[in-house]
């Protein structure tokens, strides 16, 4: 597992379009939590539990009520806030930055931006930017199909038919979101994200054919940029002296990032169209989803069935 542990303050302020006031050139700022701070207690003069190491916000309550603080108190105030290693203070609402901020934020080499967006909006797109830049993430080698809506990893040995099942799939009307290499962010406890690297993205290697663009071939509704991950299908030359699962019953898991995805094994040889198999199982794994498990049902049938003959 990977972890993109910081995000450069630079970098979001381009990517959120916010205005500088006060950025040192002689320093990198970055952020590492995905949470933020609102200072209102900072600026009533409570530094105790001070969560310096968060963006911190500053909307139209905390700038109104700092208006009303004498200079004198006020001075202390934001010298004892910027003394703090803060990674930024945001300004909302296009507020004026008073000339007391920016001089206390120079004197400690601080980073001030504003933003012309109302505060609770701001720390909504704020908090979705950083949950995504400072996820989990992962690369792994496979493709993922979007089927019937369902995300599927098809993952296996090199040469199996990856690529292959995943061109047949496009054919039947499914998409493609990535081949070769599957980059995939955790976004919360129970989601796994995956897309396509930016440079691989709409393209299928086919051995014998070589490099094929997915997009210009089928038209955009054949690919996708990026889709949850629901079921791992992992594909493996059919071995004699194996045992698979003919009914259904026995579930498996693979864990990716720490979160358990459902996992299908099968067996792949000649005359079998696997993209059918993909495609049934993306079905199959639907219908489960809805409250209805075809092997349980037949097992309760067989069940009943002995019992009657008994």
């Amino acid at each position: 597992m990977n972890l993109v542990d910081k995000v450069s303050i630079k970098d979001m302020a381009k990517d959120l379009e916010l205005e500088s006031v006060c950025m040192p050139e002689d320093k990198d700022y970055y952020v590492y939590s995905q949470d933020i701070n609102r200072p209102g207690l900072q600026f009533a003069g409570c530094f105790e539990h001070f969560a310096h190491d968060r963006i911190q916000i500053v909307g139209k309550a905390e700038y109104n009520y700092f208006s009303y603080i004498d200079e004198q108190t006020r001075a202390k105030v934001l010298d004892k806030f910027f003394a703090h290693e803060i990674p930024a203070l945001v300004v909302t609402r296009d507020l004026e930055v008073k000339p007391d901020v920016i001089k206390f934020a120079k004197k400690h080499n601080r980073v001030i931006l504003t933003t012309k967006r109302n505060t609770t909006r701001f720390i909504n797109r704020l908090s979705n930017y950083l949950d995504d830049r400072l996820a989990p993430h992962t690369t792994l080698h496979g493709v993922l199909v979007d089927v019937y809506g369902i995300g599927v990893l098809i993952k296996g040995e090199s040469s199996i038919g990856k690529s292959e099942t995943a061109l047949e799939l496009v054919q039947r009307g499914h998409r493609l979101v990535a081949d070769d290499a599957v980059e995939i962010r955790k976004l919360d406890e129970s989601m796994l994200l995956g897309q396509s690297p930016e440079l691989l993205r709409h393209f299928l290697e086919i051995r014998g054919i070589g490099i094929i663009d997915v997009r210009s071939l089928y038209g955009v509704g054949a690919v996708k940029n990026s889709k949850g991950i629901d079921l791992v299908v992992h594909l493996e030359s059919w071995n004699e002296e194996k045992y698979y699962d003919r009914l259904g019953l026995d579930k498996e898991y693979e864990s990716i990032l720490e979160i358990k995805v459902e996992k299908l094994v099968v067996p792949v040889k000649p005359g079998r169209n696997t993209a059918m198999v993909v495609e049934v199982a993306a079905m199959n794994y639907r219908q489960k989803r809805m409250g209805y498990d075809a092997a349980q049902e037949f097992t309760k049938k067989l069940s009943d069935l002995i019992d009657t003959k008994k």
